[in-house]
């Protein structure tokens, strides 16, 4: 059984990845259709062609690899002009060639002669649709599912006092009892008020607890629906906590010793939309430590040494972990709450990766269009004649070494998910 549902969240995992790749290729191909631009292919997936079916002017298909998509656009660059730089000539004479053919069958309507604003609509129309994708699978989680929190309903009572970090786990005769104990709190109970102050939270109730150590305190509670009110002094003992900021401390504190019930409770609708917004610079903070982070995944490929969880991973990588989460012994909902989070920080981080200004990546083609707007802006404050849109095809040297560096940190990621994987089980 274990075995079946590890496939099955691989396939849950592959067909988001699908999806969310078709979605990306249909940012691009619904705008540029929208301006009239002659779109000849609509793939996903790269490599031998599977299936593929003719339906206008666009032939709609897959292929063998699934690890990523493209459309064929008609006339991405001008007609081909001037000479083939000395350098990289062959394959820059090539790029032209499979430009020149669309713009042929293009019948002029070819994307280097839209508008500068369309052009970059139809170039970040696919990130656009993954960030909507990222905000549909947030909402999905936090609004739908919701997250798990602490409440004030209680989970248990601690019978005695045990220093933070003992190794003691069960109480020994003249052990103190807690406070909690003491005053008659029992396990159900829900907490509604701490000195006369409305607590809806355990982070709520434990921070007035905290601040008072040695002070008696009224709690009021329900019990199977009636309300009481009970007398708790916490004491003064070294206690864990996780603080604000969300560090967990170790600190002397007001301690009452009881530990809350958790539940998942459903955010606003708006959550989603903060969630990935917010999940946009951590991607951006690991894209620009990129070349640090894979150095240190190739030195603990090479030692065994335990990788960041939170550094990138590959399709492997992705694959693995929906497979793991979904083969625990979790409830249902917690493991479909991890795979739905995968899915929307995998949009995340298509749509930042795509956004990097480099050809061949959609971000490269962006920075061509403003180019060609600012070129021709400056000729019209200038009183000149519009120039020649710009013939990015000179840059596929540049574009070269940029496939030659995503190949090698996709091999280098695919290597580190199979022999040395991110554990986030520990073991």
């Amino acid at each position: 059984m274990t075995v079946v549902l590890f496939i099955l969240g691989v396939l849950v995992m592959l067909i988001g990845l699908g999806l969310s790749i078709a979605l990306h290729e249909l940012g691009h191909i619904v705008p540029a259709k929208l301006f009239k631009v002659h779109v000849g292919q609509y793939m996903i997936g790269f490599g031998p062609r599977i299936w593929s079916k003719q339906f206008g002017e666009t032939e709609y298909g897959f292929r063998a690899l699934p690890l990523g998509g493209f459309i064929s656009i008609a006339g991405m660059y001008p007609p081909s002009s001037g000479k083939n730089p000395r350098l990289f000539a062959t394959l820059v004479q090539d790029a032209r060639a499979q430009n020149d053919e669309t713009i042929d069958a293009a019948a002029g309507r070819t994307l280097y002669s839209q508008a500068t604003w369309k052009r970059v609509v139809v170039m970040l129309g696919g990130p656009f649709m993954n960030f909507v994708l990222a905000i549909v699978a947030f909402t999905v989680l936090l609004s739908g599912i919701g997250i798990t929190q602490a409440t004030s309903t209680v989970a248990t009572v601690s019978e005695c006092v045990l220093p933070a970090g003992s190794p003691q786990t069960a109480c020994a005769p003249g052990d103190a009892p807690t406070p909690a104990a003491e005053a008659g709190l029992l396990p159900g109970d829900t907490i509604t008020a701490i000195d006369g102050t409305a607590v809806s939270s355990f982070e709520e109730a434990s921070a007035i607890v905290r601040d008072h150590p040695g002070d008696p305190l009224a709690v009021d509670i329900l019990r199977d629906g009636s309300a009481q009110t009970l007398q708790v002094t916490p004491i003064l003992a070294e206690n864990e906590y996780v603080d604000a900021d969300g560090e967990t401390v170790v600190d002397e504190v007001g301690f009452v010793g009881f530990s809350p019930a958790y539940e998942r409770v459903r955010q606003p609708l708006w959550a989603g939309a903060e969630e990935a917004v917010g999940s946009v610079g951590s991607v951006i903070g690991v894209i620009v430590h990129l070349p640090v982070t894979l150095y240190d995944i190739a030195v603990d490929l090479v030692t065994g040494g335990e990788r960041d969880p939170d550094g990138p991973i590959s399709v492997i990588g992705v694959g693995r972990i929906a497979g793991e989460v979904a083969a625990t012994e979790a409830p249902i909902i917690d493991r479909l709450a991890v795979l739905v989070n995968l899915i929307a920080a995998l949009n995340i981080a298509l749509m930042v990766f795509n956004l990097i200004p480099l050809l061949p990546l959609d971000g490269g083609h962006v920075v061509v269009a403003l180019w060609d707007g600012l070129k021709r802006l400056f000729a019209r404050i200038t009183g000149r004649a519009a120039p020649a849109p710009a013939d990015a095809t000179r840059l596929v040297p540049l574009t070269l070494v940029v496939v030659v560096l995503m190949i090698g940190m996709s091999a280098l990621l695919f290597a580190a998910d199979i022999f040395n994987p991110v554990d986030l089980f520990g073991g």
